[in-house]
């Protein structure tokens, strides 16, 4: 049986970026602003925005493109768990941003609280503490 040298690179997944279909493309990137993305790239067709890249900290993170149909927000088809240093006081920073947050909850798998906000096309996030 082979096994690979030390300069050999197995096949591996490096990272997962999530792709959120969405109503309005500028409005969505506008909302995920107000959370501490930034806007690292986009694509139009004619005048309009169809697609874009946000990254966290220079790190592509989430691709939003333009839906052709209407949203279904209640079928929740992807959830979003975000991740926040000092949950308690970026709560409070979004609830100053006029962002409608969630209660905080501390559920055994989020021991140092989370809670949830949605986008403007009802996506839940859940936005829990860094470890």
């Amino acid at each position: 049986m082979a096994t690979a040298s030390n300069t050999e690179i197995s096949p591996r997944l490096t990272a997962v970026l999530p792709l959120a279909h969405v109503a309005d493309v500028v409005r969505s990137i506008e909302f995920y602003e107000r959370l501490g993305f930034r806007l690292a790239n986009t694509v139009k067709d004619g005048d309009r925005i169809q697609w874009a890249l946000l990254e966290l900290n220079g790190v592509p993170q989430l691709m939003l493109a333009r839906s052709a149909r209407a949203m279904n927000p209640g079928a929740q088809d992807v959830l979003f768990y975000l991740y926040a240093s000092n949950i308690a006081e970026y709560r409070e920073k979004l609830k100053a941003q006029g962002i409608t947050v969630g209660e905080m909850k501390y559920p055994f798998f989020s021991p140092r609280g989370e809670f949830r906000v949605s986008d403007p096309d009802g996506y839940d996030l859940f936005i829990a503490h860094a470890d």
